[in-house]
């Protein structure tokens, strides 16, 4: 070992290297395809693009893309602010949302003290407590694979300080519904902090909606994080944003690196806040790719947990290693999808909603697979 790790924190060095999604490139070099035959569906990304408005926005901030961004990022605060009703002084802007789930470890978190966060949630809740040298407090799913709310109130211990809850859920796609939220808000200790992460909020149905955002007014101790990475389109340029009350906020900003978020991404938010007209295209598409995702694999006799979100995770097989090995059966057709292994699901595949003809891409594919599997 190097002598420079030999003085490393132990618990730095147990990070496991985040793993994303495979990049078009990738599966191109490693299997030999042409770009134009691949079909990605493996991280979440809105498959129509970004916003119209969004894209025009971009080309217009170029002029000024040789000077630093607006470090405090007040125009897009201003039009968050008018977007969601809330104080702009609340507004903690983030590289991606990931960026403010980091911040919020960094901030209340140190060795010696604990996080909470459920089994099957998202990776970077793990990773961000690792990083501060905390307790991992990692509550068992629900019957349905969701958060066990009562669970995570009962695994609460005296050095606890912060508390993750992913609604929707990545990777499982579960929902909790608001009133079960802002209850369990009502019995969390005001020390400690909960982070309500809320990346695909967008995709939610009308009756499903909540106003979490005006929760801060009554608890001090919650921040909400979003993302213009899915609905929105805006997954490259990595903006994201925090909300919280007063205190929280100022946390945040003392550890929010300057310029986290880059002048061509801010111009590209504020447009895109103001295209309604793509957002609930989005929706309308995500809700149709979802329905034939389902049905297909209802056809091919596949267990699958129901979403909220613009993915479905589905069981491709009873193996141990199924997840990979259809996983690399896809890549080899040129459909890339997410194998969850590495979140204790090595039977599992993390498919995003695409358009309709990469959908019905997908579902020929793993048809195909499936077929060669009972045929073998």
């Amino acid at each position: 070992m190097s002598e420079f790790l030999t003085q490393c924190a132990p618990h730095i060095l147990d990070i496991p290297p985040y793993v994303a999604g495979r990049p078009v490139s990738d599966v191109m070099r490693e299997f030999g395809l042409e770009r134009s035959t691949i079909v990605k569906l493996a991280s979440n990304e809105n498959p129509l693009g970004m916003s119209p408005h969004a894209r025009a926005a971009i080309v217009d901030a170029l002029a000024d893309a040789s000077r630093y961004p607006d470090a405090n990022g007040y125009d897009l605060k201003q039009a968050l602010a008018k977007a969601y009703s809330v104080d702009a002084a609340c507004i903690t802007l983030g590289n991606g949302s990931h960026d403010l789930l980091e911040m919020a470890a960094h901030a209340v978190l140190h060795p010696g003290q604990s996080a909470v966060y459920s089994q099957y949630a998202f990776v970077v809740y793990g990773n961000a407590t690792q990083a501060c040298g905390a307790e991992h407090i990692v509550v068992p799913v629900d019957a349905s694979m969701g958060h066990d709310l009562d669970a995570m109130l009962a695994a609460i211990k005296p050095n606890t300080r912060l508390i993750f809850i992913a609604n929707p859920n990545n990777p499982t796609g579960t929902f909790i519904a608001g009133s079960r939220i802002e209850a369990f808000l009502e019995r969390v200790p005001a020390n400690i902090v909960v982070v309500l992460d809320e990346a695909y909020t967008e995709y939610l149905d009308d009756d499903d909606r909540y106003d979490s955002l005006h929760w801060i007014e009554r608890f001090p101790n919650l921040c909400v994080t979003r993302t213009f990475s899915k609905a929105f389109g805006l997954a490259g340029l990595r903006v994201g944003f925090g909300v919280a009350g007063p205190v929280l906020t100022g946390l945040l900003n003392r550890l929010r690196p300057a310029f986290n978020v880059n002048s061509l991404a801010q111009c590209a938010a504020i447009a895109a806040l103001d295209d309604s007209v793509f957002l609930e295209h989005s929706r309308k598409i995500n809700r149709q790719g979802q329905q034939r995702l389902t049905a297909a694999f209802d056809a091919l006799g596949l267990t699958y947990v129901p979403s909220f979100g613009n993915f479905v995770m589905v069981k491709v097989g009873a193996e141990k290693d199924a997840g990979q090995r259809v996983n690399t059966a896809l890549m080899r057709r040129g459909v890339i999808v997410r194998p969850l292994a590495s979140y204790g699901l090595p039977q599992w595949l993390r498919v995003t909603i695409g358009t309709p003809h990469e959908n019905e891409r997908f579902i020929a594919e793993l048809s195909t697979i499936a077929g060669s599997a009972r045929a073998a």
